[in-house]
Formats: structure tokens, sequence, C-alpha cells
């Protein structure tokens, strides 16, 4: 940014940000806390993905679905001594439950920013030139205001591959899983990541039938592998869920029932034609960029994803194009609503004259099946090659549910935690967990991951007991116990 004074003459804003998700409201709302005279562009729902299509619905689902889960596993009641009459539930409530939730937070996102002195603007914003952005409105009218410092917040959407046809109804992404319309009898769902996982939970305690289709080679695959086994095994296998991997839904056509033509990944040879109720395509995610007229100031994307550095400045060339920002899953960085707002946040600071760059290694994800999965820091892969690039040796120790005292009186002890640490120094580089309430465990790595701290000293700092969090502090002393003895002496 240049030293000229922030409120400048001729412009209608010091910052205007371009869409309303996590990352567009932090962004926005730190500016104007800041002093900023701020605007916020929309052409959808306030909160973006997050608030009324993502993290915040789908949660609401597994809440309720988890609770019918767990009232109708008759065994695992029994343990405790407990009998249950058959469970009953209502599809409609449970959907209404998601919904409410989702206008309370949009009602509550929306008061926000308005306290804060933000203008929000309905309608649909693209870049015309260097600081210069145009709106159509929803009322029609198009105009093009001025300001200081433009950020681009424009999220994602599901991606749909080729050969697959949605309707909204039998063949859909999560954007329509959410509303919970209908519970198909047989459901497959297109990709096992976090989302896959996520929906698979939900349908499959509310009493549908799932069979799961992953491309690559192995289910679960953006996971850490041994995560990835012990998870499979209560998550898919424990389930009634059908998991085949190495095949592509070449063809999925809607209709009653849909039709899904499996190929083989490697060969394309058919493999078997599906007839199944409903289809959820859950593959990933892709930028919502298209309609930024990026070309007007020069920008190229990656895969439609806007290049950033790491103080969210956008490039042109490796080189900071002057007053230009983009934050959240547009930047294609870790596609996370925490992310997009630390981003954001992140962002404003640069605008304010405060350097900041943002850690990534630092930031925490999870995916909120029953139980829970979640992650920070390297992968064990990226962390042996990091391993091999500075000269250090790897250590990786792992802690099990079954020693801890709360996850057996829970009867829930099927967990694991994985901690990867340099054995010269002890600092954590990663964690990867698979247990009860592991979204909410990882927070505390994530914390020693962001001060780079050592295994030496978090090893003695002392746990609740009889609390999960103790198989982080099991996870610590083991990699203390197993550093290179003359680290351990230094």
């Amino acid at each position: 940014m240049s030293d000229a004074p922030l409120h400048g003459s001729g412009f209608d804003y010091d910052v205007i940000v371009i869409g309303a998700g996590y990352g567009g409201f932090d962004a926005a709302k730190h500016a104007a806390d800041h002093g900023l005279r701020t605007a916020i562009i929309e052409s959808r729902d306030m909160g973006g993905t997050c608030v009324n299509r993502g993290c915040v619905p789908s949660k609401a689902l597994l809440a309720a679905s988890g609770r019918v889960r767990e009232l109708a596993d008759a065994e695992h009641l029994a343990g405790f001594g407990i009998h249950a009459a058959p469970v009953r539930f209502e599809r409609q409530k449970i959907a209404d439950h998601a919904n409410q939730l989702v206008a309370t937070i949009r009602t509550n996102l929306t008061k926000t920013l308005e306290r804060a002195g933000v203008t929000i603007i309905r309608g649909t914003g693209r870049l015309e030139g260097s600081q210069r952005v145009g709106v159509r409105e929803i009322n029609g009218v198009d105009r093009v205001l001025k300001a200081r410092e433009v950020i681009l917040a424009t999220g994602s959407e599901p991606f749909v591959p080729r050969g697959i046809e949605t309707d909204g109804r039998t063949v859909f992404t999560s954007d329509e899983a959410v509303n919970l319309e209908w519970l198909p009898r047989w459901l497959a769902i297109i990709g096992s990541g976090y989302i896959g996982l996520e929906f698979a939970d939900v349908y499959t305690a509310l009493g549908c039938e799932v069979t799961m289709i992953e491309a690559l080679d192995r289910v679960m695959p953006t996971f850490d592998p041994d995560i990835a086994k012990i998870a499979a095994r209560n998550l898919i296998d424990g389930r009634d869920i059908d998991a085949r991997a190495g095949v592509l839904a070449q063809s999925v056509q809607p209709g009653a029932p849909v039709r899904i033509e499996l190929v083989d990944m490697q060969t394309r040879e058919p493999v078997e034609t599906l007839e199944v109720d409903a289809v959820l395509v859950a593959t990933g995610r892709v930028p919502s960029s298209a309609e930024l007229n990026l070309a007007s100031v020069a920008v190229e994307t990656e895969r439609g994803f806007i290049p950033v550095d790491d103080r969210m400045r956008v490039l042109v060339g490796g080189e900071p194009v002057p007053h230009l920002w983009a934050v959240g899953d547009v930047t294609g960085k870790m596609m996370l609503a925490h992310t997009a707002a630390a981003q954001g946040t992140v962002a404003v600071d640069n605008i304010l004259g405060h350097s900041r760059s943002i850690d990534y290694r630092s930031i925490p994800a999870a995916t909120f099946t029953h139980p829970e999965i979640s992650s920070v820091g390297l992968s064990e892969a990226d962390a042996k090659a990091l391993a091999a690039q500075e000269g250090f040796e790897l250590g990786a120790v792992r802690s099990y549910f079954k020693a801890n005292s709360k996850a057996l009186a829970e009867l829930d002890s099927d967990g694991l935690m994985k901690l990867l640490f340099n054995k010269a120094t002890g600092e954590v580089l990663g964690a990867h967990i698979y247990g009860l309430h592991a979204a909410d465990l990882i927070q505390e790595i994530a914390n020693a991951v962001a001060r780079r701290q050592s295994v030496v000293q978090l090893a003695t700092e002392v746990h609740t007991h009889p609390t999960l969090s103790e198989v982080v502090e099991v996870a610590y002393k083991q990699a203390a116990a197993a550093m290179l003895p003359a680290a351990v002496g230094a």
C-alpha cells in the first residue's frame, strides 16, 4: 500500500468488499471497526456458503441425525444398562432446525455489519479497472464506485464433473442436500472427502442406504492414511455403506431411478451401471471468479483461483497489484470458513499499514462425523519431505483413545491421534486425530504449531483429568521421550 492517507478525496469508500461470506464479513467488520468507510456487496444471501449452504446448516443436520444415531444404537446404550424405545424422528422438523439456525445466524451477521457502520449493497460486484468497482444492484441499477482498496471475497461453488447432470432433486450437490427435502432409500455419494463423509453420516443415521464412489485408489484420499484406515472401520465399514474406490462416475442421469455408469478409473473400461434413488455430488468446490472482470486489471487466474501472496495481495506475474486484495475460497489456499475469516483480517491489517502474513500451517481442519476427524499442520508425507530438505529426523508418535479414561467412560474409545515433530528441536509440525470431539481437541495442537512450540515444553503442561485432552498430553509426553538425546540435553 502507498504512504498516502487512507481517507483520500475522490473515493466513495476506503474499502469495498465483494462477497459477504465469512472472509468478506470479517474483512468488512475489521475495516469498519478501525474507522475505514466500508461497503460490502453481496448478490445472494448474507453469510455466503458457510452460513447458508455449508458449515452452519450441515452441522445442524449432523447434530440432529447424531442424536438419532445415538438413540438407535441399542448395543451401545445396553453397555450403560439403558434400553430405549425404538427411535422416531420427523424429517421436516430436522430440516426446520437447520433452516432456523441459518436464518438466525444470517440475521445476526447482517446486524453486526450494520452496527459496525458497514454499507451493505445488494447486487453483483465486479472490477472496472484499478480502484473501481461496478455493481449491478438487485433493482437493476448499474453503477461504478471508487474505492481506495478493493477486497475480492466471492467464495466458491460445488464442482460438478463432466458427464454428471444435476436436477436439484434426484441428482444434487451439498447446496441442496442441506435442505433435507426428502430421504432417498438408496443414495449414491460421489466423493469421499469431508463433504461426502459428513452427508453419509447424516443420511445413514436417518435410515438411508449409501453407496460411496471414489475415483482415486483409496477411500478418504485426502486424510492421513493411518487415520483414514481406523476412521473408515467405523464411519464406512460399520455402517450401511458400500464404498468403492478406483471407479469413476462417467455418466449420471437424473430420474426415477437415477442411472450411474461406472468405469474403471485407470482403464476407463465399464464396471457397472447402478440404478439408485438419488445421487449427491460431493466432488469438491471451484472458485467463483468468472464474473469479476479480472481482465480489467490484467489478473490471470489459476484454474479460476486468484493468485495472492501471504499478505493477501492479488498478484500479476508474481508482483502485487496495487490496492487489490483477495481472501477466502476464491484464493484456493485452504477452502475453510475460518481460513477465509483469518485472511480477511490479515488483508485489512495490511491495508491499515500493519505488515501481517497468514500462517496456513497453524490453521486446523475438521470433519464433523460421529466420531470426528481433525488435522493441523503438515501431512506425514509433507513432513518427511521437509525433514529430508532441511536435514532433520522426523518423529511420529501415536496416542490412543482406548487408553483414555473419559473415552472409556463414554464407551466410545475407538480413536487415534498421530503427532508429527522435529526430533532435534521438538517443534510440533502437525497432528491428525480421529475420535470423540477430535474437532475440539485439534485446537490445542494448532496453538502449539502457531507458536512453533517444542514438545519438551508442552509435555510439562498439566491437563485436566479425566478429559479427552489427555490424549494430547500423552502424545506430547511420548514425543518428548522420543527426541534425540543430544536435543533433550540441550
